[in-house]
């Protein structure tokens, strides 16, 4: 009997398969049905013929997690710009580069699309992501095309980094795809300098559900891993109004049941975090915190049964520096990096409900409702019941305005300018 139901099971997610790859080609084939870029979700295919050097390189992610990334890439010095040898020269690696980012911010989060059974419609959602990014429209007028395109959003990365590498394939155009999973995994590798304990991997639950970092870091080392994911923090940093609960005891409430977990569990002992989540950098001090608070904290008896398994100084591992790193190294290995500094600024886009859709759900506060956002199915690359607008700083909720302008200096100047 068990036999008979795991073969029944193995074909039931044989088909889901099926399917959602058949969404993905039909996504493929839209675009490659209009190469004048003149429909939702298409470019223009003569933009990717010829020198694309000095075009801008494409981030985006699931909210405003991904300006991490792009901070990480502005600040990144590793390399000396004439040469290209190993070695910061005070000039940042990027800095004849330019930027355009775009936040999905109505559609996030998407870590929770895996949990209501609409991994599909996610797959749909980031090829859309990297579609906007390649072509020229949006809802108030021109953007320029990219050059490459960096998932900064580690769901995004886990559930679509390979359709977006067979998509561009597809189309035949030569743009670079990096994503932050598989750089996280090389950064956890290139700076162990002897840790050897486990890796608690931090992330939302559709990250974790995608088994994206253990399998990532299985193949660079044989650490342990265990993975935390969280269901209300990257909605919490992004302001979601409907979230009263401070940051702060999220971060804790989530730790302290992790941590029971991995007690009860037998685990290895963790030395090492893994910020799976762009939005965490952003709160990263708050994490470590919470980890020293359960360590320290006693039971009736006066034991402290968290402290043998939480190490007294945890590492932290930030894939976003380690992205921008990839992002180099990809870009001067295809010799695309840009020849002549622009003289325009970053551009940076977010997506709103478009309230004119026919049939779209709209809560009061003007966002999707849950049901209608994690009820649809895909097969409809084209719909627009969102739509982009551009991203400044008074787009931004009050905290995570703090939090960008605080902790993203680079970023916050570049969304100063772009207004």
């Amino acid at each position: 009997m068990k036999a008979i139901l795991s073969l029944t099971l193995l074909c039931i997610l044989a088909v889901v398969a099926r399917a959602t790859d058949d969404d993905v080609v039909a996504a493929i084939a839209h675009a490659k049905a209009h190469p004048q870029g003149d429909v939702p979700s298409s470019f223009v295919a003569a933009d990717y013929r010829g020198d694309l050097r000095d075009l801008p390189i494409g981030v985006f992610d699931s909210g405003v997690g991904g300006l991490t990334v792009l901070e990480a890439i502005k600040a990144h010095d590793r390399h000396h710009n004439l040469t290209g040898t190993a070695g910061a020269d005070g000039v940042p690696d990027f800095a004849g580069e330019r930027f355009v980012y775009f936040g999905d911010q109505a559609n996030m989060p998407y870590g929770n699309y895996s949990a209501v059974n609409r991994t599909g419609f996610l797959r749909e959602l980031i090829l859309r992501d990297a579609l906007f990014l390649l072509g020229r429209r949006y809802a108030s007028g021109p953007k320029p095309p990219v050059k490459a395109i960096v998932i900064a959003c580690n769901t995004a990365t886990a559930y679509g980094l390979e359709d977006i590498r067979a998509a561009v394939k597809g189309w035949g155009i030569p743009v670079i795809v990096i994503g932050v999973v598989e750089a996280g995994a090389q950064g956890l590798a290139e700076t162990a300098d002897g840790a050897q304990g486990g890796v608690a991997v931090l992330a939302t639950v559709g990250t974790c559900a995608s088994n994206a970092y253990p399998k990532a870091i299985g193949k660079v080392t044989g650490r342990p891993v265990r993975q935390m994911g969280s269901v209300r923090l990257a909605a919490a940093i992004e302001g979601d109004p409907s979230i009263k609960t401070p940051i702060r005891d999220i971060i804790r409430a989530d730790i302290g049941a992790f941590l029971k977990s991995a007690v009860a569990d037998g685990a290895a002992p963790i030395d090492t975090l893994m910020l799976g989540c762009t939005h965490y950098p952003l709160v990263a001090d708050e994490i470590v915190a919470a980890f020293a608070y359960w360590r320290e904290q006693a039971d009736a008896d006066g034991r402290k049964p968290y402290a043998y398994i939480v190490a007294p100084q945890l590492k932290q591992v930030n894939p976003a520096a380690w992205t921008a790193e990839a992002l180099w190294r990809s870009l001067q290995g295809a010799k695309m990096m840009a020849v002549s500094k622009s003289t325009s600024g970053d551009q940076f886009f977010i997506s709103i409900p478009n309230p004119a859709w026919k049939g779209v759900g709209l809560a009061p506060d003007g966002a999707l409702t849950y049901e209608y956002k994690y009820g649809r199915s895909p097969g409809e690359v084209g719909r627009e019941d969102t739509i982009n607008v551009p991203l400044t700083t008074d787009r931004l909720p009050g905290a995570t305005a703090g939090l960008v302008r605080d902790k993203l200096p680079l970023t916050w100047r570049s969304l100063q300018a772009a207004r």
